[in-house]
């Protein structure tokens, strides 16, 4: 899969460097990326954008985020290397009800755009254009994505190494998640997350690929563990550089979902043999680097052996038409990403909360619920009938099949209403044992905020280091919204929009190309 005007067939020369770099010296990745660039016959052009990760960023989650040095390096290399850039531009979409303006300020971004003169796009605050899809087994037949990724030209993906709860690994096609904002982020953010980020393969496709793995994270998203891998991998194609990646933390890229799609429907090489494999570390000395890496797939009761959450998965809708049994892409990994958070704000957080029991999907089994012990069922698609101190419960799935989901009515979800939603729930747990929260998924924000309260834990949303900055930057993003919308601009923009050179071609004519 290659762009309009590339210079190579990145699906039939795909190409993944690995290269040393023991340090994040911005003139050092800056001199990396761009000899990679001229092994690998890149030249920008246009509009060219970069993609970090900045899911999270800042005292706390010092290793979640693509490095600010990483970016200042490859916007560098890319002036190095310009061949007629109308604009260089760095763009993402942080975590769900964060600004975006706010994440690049805690990752040190914002004197990078200084230095180097490059935009800064924040995508929640930009138009989100409509993207038609035709490919056999999309999920639906369009989304919505910010407009500079319509836009580019050049597309560059700069993700940090990484393992997941959900998708095992979030190396290249996993940033992709960052590419739609929240209302859109969230349409098929379940047991079809895998699929979603395939699908959103046919918005863009990148010419350069360069991820940050001088540190690497370990087990999970927004709380990794640091580990040093001192690597820098660069290539030209995104499934084969996620193959490269699965190989050095000893996976088979097939059994990740979303990477096997991609390579199913043509979007590059999967085998390695398919690969030509460069740079000065070798793969046998970069899978030394990873050995013992720990990946994120564990399943929820597990995750909780020992605490005092107890947690039951029961299947999810998906099962009942054949699918897995267990929801990766939803509501559990989702509780093990907001422990972590917590447990980042109080090394106490364990010891402080209650004993609590989580529900999700269609659990059938028995709670283990001792006197005073109180259970959330989360999710729109949980089911359970039993007995609760004394009170016959019947909790009923609210599910809705994804094919009633319109992108078109997808609505923001405020992060103080959130708030209030979580004060009424916690109030309502008062007086009875259980409470009911819906969404699919449930958002980390509304479980963090829960889970704080229960817990007396420090609250992140009030977190002393980050008050201030949080809400003065949440306060200005809703308000330029607002003001927009006052002013007629729409927030989405329907009907096919034109796309830049760095579409990808559609899937049956990389076939036939990759059949010459």
């Amino acid at each position: 899969m290659t762009a309009r005007g590339s210079h190579a067939h990145p699906a039939r020369d795909a190409k993944v460097l690995l290269v040393h770099c023991d340090a994040y010296d911005a003139a050092k990745i800056r001199a990396i990326v761009r000899s990679a660039m001229e092994e690998l016959g890149l030249r920008p052009r246009g509009k060219t954008l970069v993609k970090p990760n900045l899911v999270a960023a800042g005292e706390l989650f010092t290793h979640a985020y693509t490095r600010p040095e990483i970016v200042e390096g490859v916007l560098g290399a890319l002036r190095d290397r310009d061949e007629g850039m109308t604009e260089l531009a760095v763009g993402e979409r942080c975590g769900i009800t964060i600004p975006t303006r706010f994440i690049y300020e805690e990752a040190g971004y914002n004197p990078v755009f200084e230095r180097t003169g490059a935009k800064r796009y924040c995508f929640d605050e930009v138009p989100q254009v409509e993207i038609r899809l035709t490919h056999e087994g999309r999920l639906r037949d369009y989304i919505f994505t910010p407009e500079p990724v319509a836009n580019a030209d050049f597309f560059v993906n700069c993700p940090k190494f990484k393992a997941h709860p959900w998708t095992t690994v979030t190396f290249s096609m996993k940033n992709y998640i960052g590419i739609q904002d929240d209302r859109h982020r969230l349409i098929d953010h379940d047991h079809a997350l895998n699929r979603k980020v395939a699908d959103l393969q046919y918005v863009i496709q990148p010419q350069l690929v360069v991820i940050d793995a001088i540190i690497a994270g370990e087990g999970r998203m927004l709380t990794p563990i640091p580990r040093n891998m001192n690597l820098l991998v660069i290539g030209n194609n995104q499934v084969a550089i996620d193959a490269v990646s699965c190989a050095i933390v000893g996976l088979d890229a097939r059994d990740v979902e979303h990477i096997r799609l991609a390579w199913e429907r043509g979007f590059g090489p999967i085998d390695l043999e398919a690969i030509t494999i460069g740079g000065n570390v070798s793969l046998d000395e970069a899978k030394a680097r990873a050995t013992g890496f720990q990946i994120g797939l564990v399943r929820v009761e597990k995750y909780f052996e020992g605490t005092n959450i107890h947690a039951y998965a029961g299947k999810p809708p998906s099962h009942e038409k054949g699918g897995d049994d267990y929801c990766w892409g939803g509501c559990p990994g989702v509780i093990e990403e907001v422990i972590e958070v917590l447990r980042l704000y109080d090394e106490h957080c364990d010891a402080k909360l209650p004993k609590i029991h989580l529900v999700f999907g269609d659990y059938k089994g028995p709670l283990d619920i001792s006197y005073g012990e109180k259970v959330i069922f989360i999710g729109d698609c949980v089911q359970w009938e039993g007995n609760l101190g004394g009170e016959l419960v019947q909790i009923k799935s609210t599910y809705k099949d994804r094919s009633t989901l319109d992108p078109y009515e997808a609505e923001h979800k405020d992060v103080y209403a959130r708030m209030l939603r979580m004060a009424n729930k916690l109030r309502e747990l008062k007086s009875r044992p259980y409470i009911r929260l819906e969404g699919c998924p449930v958002s980390i924000g509304e479980l963090v905020l829960l889970l704080a309260e229960l817990g007396g834990i420090q609250n992140p949303y009030f977190d002393k280091r980050q008050i201030v900055g949080f809400n003065r930057a949440y306060l200005a993003w809703r308000g330029t919204e607002a003001w927009k919308r006052l002013r007629g601009e729409p927030y989405q923009v329907h009907g096919e929009h034109p796309r830049g050179e760095a579409r990808p071609r559609l899937a049956d004519e990389v076939r036939g190309d990759a059949e010459e």
